[in-house]
């Protein structure tokens, strides 16, 4: 069976382009169990050539594994996909949220190695790092394009006042920040802001991280690993 494949819009008003839905590839090694890298690279390809160009990942995942998975998944296929990354996560035993100018460098280096690219599409800071001021952490982003390493910037789960912050030192592409009907708190300041600044949204996990797809009727249709099972209370069967 043919599939029409989707369309692209600009997201944000700084010149990116990307396709409608993007492909979030978190969960092809962390959080929700994981899959078989064979499985993983299906997915990619056949969202690529569906027009799916978009492909977020973090260091954070795995960690550090995922940007590892998409780098090979889209070796030969670079000029087909937008780039999407993150830093700056706490990862448990491993480090602290970080936002400071020299960690941010490192940073990218790191997920240009293991992506195995030239740039970065879009590089967001994955979460905030409150012992350093917003203003550093960007004036180093911006750094990361006048360098070449970073096309476009943005900024994950953040404030109305820090966006606003960050923005500007150097222009944002994107917030990216869950919303669906389970998650709709953005709509009060964040949506706003978004909107009056030209900021393009990312949201994820927009089927409630699962729940909106009806796949999933008990705790027993998820695996002991999934995070989703032990954290999250509308996953818990009295709520499902």
């Amino acid at each position: 069976m043919s599939v029409k494949p989707i369309g692209t819009r600009a997201l944000g008003s700084q010149g990116l382009h990307a396709s409608v839905l993007g492909l979030g590839c978190m969960g092809m090694s962390a959080m929700y169990g994981g899959t078989t890298e064979k499985e993983a690279r299906s997915v990619i390809h056949r969202a690529l050539d569906l027009g799916v160009n978009m492909l977020d990942t973090s260091d954070a995942y795995g960690p550090y594994t995922n940007e590892e998975l998409v780098g090979r998944a889209i070796a030969g296929r670079r000029d087909e996909v937008v780039i999407s990354t993150k830093f700056g996560a706490a990862i448990p035993g491993v480090s602290q949220a970080h936002g400071d100018p020299d960690s941010v460098r490192r940073s990218c280096d790191a997920s240009l190695r293991r992506l195995g690219v030239d740039y970065i599409d879009l590089y967001y800071q994955h979460r905030v790092d409150f012992t350093v001021p917003v203003e550093e952490t960007f004036g180093a982003m911006a750094e990361l394009v006048h360098a070449g390493k970073v096309r476009y910037l943005g900024i994950s789960e953040a404030s109305a006042e820090r966006i606003r912050r960050a923005h500007s030192v150097h222009p944002l592409t994107a917030v990216q920040s869950e919303y669906s009907l389970w998650s709709r708190d953005l709509e009060t300041t964040i949506l706003p802001t978004l909107r009056e600044l030209g900021i393009g949204l990312v949201p994820y996990s927009p089927l409630g991280r699962g729940f909106l797809t009806g796949t999933i009727t008990s705790t027993g249709d998820l695996a002991d690993n999934d995070v989703r099972k032990a954290r999250l209370p509308r996953f818990q069967d009295e709520n499902l």
